[in-house]
């Protein structure tokens, strides 16, 4: 309901820029009209300098100049109120993206909730052959592409996004003082990913690394592992997104959000430009996570149709 209501404002705000701009053309017309009335062939001059109506003249012009003074004063406040209704327009449009970020997210958690266990027995390794997707054995290139470079090195992080592929620049995490709370693991897991609900990922990426280096073993390393890719996915990071989803799916292959970080890592990768290898990994979702919710795997069939795998 926040969401139509805000869509509604946004409406309200461009029908009044809409009375705005037709308002300036009006004037716009009408001070053309004026400037051909006043300053045509110098009529006006001539007779008041040669004829006997020298007042009436005058006054004629001055009622003009009245009026070009007014009309100015008005394209003055209907100038100051179009870019009041433009700022107000601004700042409608950045709520209203971050409203739709912290749905995804909260959309995201609420699937998570009725997310199964995805782990496959030895019965079930028996009976079929794993397939093998792209980073399964050892940490990989990602196909080597000449545009970016994936590292996993602790304390550096790749600062590329995707609308600048050509240069990576890479700068070391600061660690002086502890984010996390002195608690449990799960209450540190809640309060990193706190940052992320309120939409400040940039602290939320930090948090979420501390938690990931004092906790590696813990059940929730993986999630974690995993929200700290969307850190990056979330502020357009393509590249630092792939880094984290691929050291979640090589870290914490069986993971709740394994099957979540696998489609991840295939969209960006698509994203990058590495069509096929982000193709097969969304494919691969079913075969390597046949237990996955039933979210995830109709997620993994869009993003399959939208990126056209099948003719990949």
């Amino acid at each position: 309901m926040l969401f139509f209501s805000l869509s509604n404002t946004v409406m309200a705000e461009d029908e009044k820029i809409n009375a705005v701009a037709d308002q300036l053309q009006i004037i716009a017309k009408d001070l053309k009209t004026l400037e051909k009335a006043v300053y045509k062939t110098s009529d006006i001059t001539t007779a008041i300098n040669s004829t006997p109506t020298n007042g009436l003249n005058e006054e004629i012009l001055t009622r003009h100049l009245l009026k070009l003074n007014e009309i100015e004063e008005q394209f003055r406040l209907l100038t100051n109120r179009f870019e009041e209704v433009n700022f107000k327009l601004d700042k409608l449009s950045n709520r209203v993206t971050k409203i739709q970020s912290d749905s995804q997210l909260r959309f995201s958690d609420l699937e998570s909730g009725n997310t199964t266990n995805t782990g496959t027995t030895e019965k079930d390794k028996k009976r079929k052959k794993k397939v093998k997707l792209p980073g399964t054995d050892k940490p990989q290139d990602l196909g080597a592409a000449p545009g970016y470079s994936l590292t996993t090195e602790k304390g550096t992080q790749a600062t590329q996004s995707v609308q600048a592929q050509a240069s990576v620049f890479t700068e070391e995490r600061k660690s002086e003082t502890s984010l996390l709370p002195n608690k449990p693991p799960k209450e540190q897991y809640d309060f990193a990913l706190s940052f992320m609900k309120v939409g400040d990922y940039e602290t939320a990426e930090l948090a979420l690394r501390e938690f990931i280096d004092k906790n590696k073993t813990d059940k929730l390393a993986g999630s974690a592992q995993y929200w700290y890719g969307e850190t990056f996915r979330i502020r357009q990071l393509y590249s630092d997104a792939a880094t984290a989803y691929l050291d979640g799916y090589q870290n914490y292959p069986k993971s709740r959000k394994a099957p979540e970080n696998l489609l991840k890592l295939g969209t960006t990768m698509v994203q990058l430009g590495e069509k096929d290898q982000g193709c097969k990994m969304i494919k691969g979702i079913k075969k390597e996570y046949p237990k996955a919710s039933q979210s995830v795997l109709q997620k993994a069939r869009y993003e399959e149709k939208r990126f056209k795998c099948s003719k990949a």
